[in-house]
């Protein structure tokens, strides 16, 4: 039977170390601030926003929810990004997604000062997260990591085989596994005999979105296995991997829910106060250049 990673409990530490970051900054004068903008009414956007609400001020940091209409410009939506840039006391900017057809979703993302980006989606960051630079991460691979280092699995010397290669999960999950010194393979659409290959993993993360789509034995046993997969089948909350069978194969396995996921939210929060401190050595570089 394998260790159940357990997410919940990840993020309690996760969230107490969130606390005294906040704290030590306030002591300091600085009253963490994210703003959330949302274009349109998506409806599971509004209800994402409103629990974003929730866990920012348990967690002492200021909200601001900035709702454009549907048929808002991507000018417009740009400008409004603009102004949160130029806004000291705003220290993180959360574009909300799906964003309207009729607008760019890259153009906007651009528009986001890399340093505010708490998505970590921006190119700079991209850039930086494939160089090993200093960076704001994207949340969710950041959780797959997490949740296995939280649980004593270390990633340096092992074969990590990822299925899926989305901008959101799989891509960057690469390059962070890399400078973790795992070995890393990537499955995807084209790939021919994909359980020949998850076979061979130490370490398998699924991020597709396909329910049932790891089974047990396409898994080695030992094996641990994250899955970052969410789905809804007839209202449950799913993952791509089929939970009961692999449990019974795998050395240790994440949940859905319960897994992954429960870690994305306070860790975005935790890339806002690493932009803080981002911002605070831009200012301090800029000063100095200015008195040269």
């Amino acid at each position: 039977m394998a260790q159940i990673l357990d997410g919940k409990k990840v993020t309690a530490i996760l969230r107490e170390e969130l606390n005294q970051q906040i704290a030590a900054l306030k002591e300091k004068g600085t009253k963490p601030k994210l703003a959330v903008l949302l274009v349109g009414e998506d409806p599971a956007s509004v209800a994402y926003a409103r629990f974003l609400e929730k866990v920012s001020e348990n967690a002492g940091v200021c909200f601001e929810l900035h709702q454009l209409p549907a048929n808002a410009s991507e000018l417009y939506v740009k400008l409004k990004i603009e102004d949160l840039n130029n806004e000291p006391s705003v220290h993180g900017i959360l574009i909300m997604m799906p964003l309207p057809s009729h607008i760019n979703k890259q153009r906007v993302m651009e528009a986001v000062s890399p340093l505010k980006d708490v998505d970590g989606l921006h190119p700079f960051n991209r850039g930086h997260l494939i160089s090993g630079g200093v960076c704001l991460q994207p949340a969710t691979p950041m959780s797959c990591l997490e949740i296995m280092k939280r649980s004593g699995i270390s990633l340096a010397g092992k074969h990590m085989v990822i299925v899926g290669r989305g901008e959101t999960v799989g891509k960057p999950l690469v390059f962070m596994a890399l400078a973790e010194h795992a070995t890393v393979t990537v499955c995807h659409t084209r790939t021919k005999d994909l359980a020949h290959l998850t076979r061979q993993a130490d370490i398998l993360v699924s991020a597709v979105g396909k329910p049932g789509l790891i089974t047990a034995d396409m898994v080695k046993p030992g094996a641990v296995v994250v899955d970052a997969g969410i789905s809804e089948v007839d209202g449950q909350i799913t993952g791509d991997v089929d939970f009961e069978r692999v449990k019974e194969v795998a050395g240790a396995i994440t949940p859905v829910p319960g897994g992954v996921g429960s870690l994305t939210t306070v860790l975005m929060l935790k890339n806002l106060i690493k932009g803080i401190h981002l911002q605070e050595k831009a200012r301090q570089w800029e000063e100095a250049e200015n008195l040269c």
